[in-house]
């Protein structure tokens, strides 16, 4: 369910006073936020700030684009390692027995031993 439009966009409201003192400041440094439920409203346009992801802080410089959008999408949680293709995964295989051919030779002798 989303947000009642008569109660406008949630912002923190630290996240408010950290932005209004960054914009009398002559060298903005970027701001540090927690709030990833945050909305990004039109004030924070230009503004960089670093996002927590649960783990380290993303660096995200607000543009136009992201008005109306949540501080957490750009900052995301989940690491994708990717799909590996059957390809992929018979190359690796050729690639491992090439690189140590004595260990891969051994087992098929200590077989051949065993049988006589």
């Amino acid at each position: 369910m989303s947000r009642s439009v008569w109660k406008g966009p949630f912002v923190d409201p630290s996240l408010i006073k950290k932005v209004e003192k960054l914009k009398t400041q002559i060298n903005p440094t970027p701001i540090k936020t927690w709030s990833r439920k945050s909305t990004i409203i039109p004030e924070f346009v230009g503004i960089s700030f670093l996002i927590h992801n649960g783990k380290k802080f993303i660096p995200i410089k607000i543009s136009e684009e992201m008005v109306g959008h949540k501080l957490g999408e750009f900052s995301p949680t989940r690491q994708f390692s990717s799909h590996t293709s059957a390809d992929k995964k018979a190359a690796q295989i050729v690639h491992d027995s090439k690189s140590s051919p004595s260990t891969a030779t051994k087992p098929k002798e200590i077989l051949n031993d065993a049988k006589k």
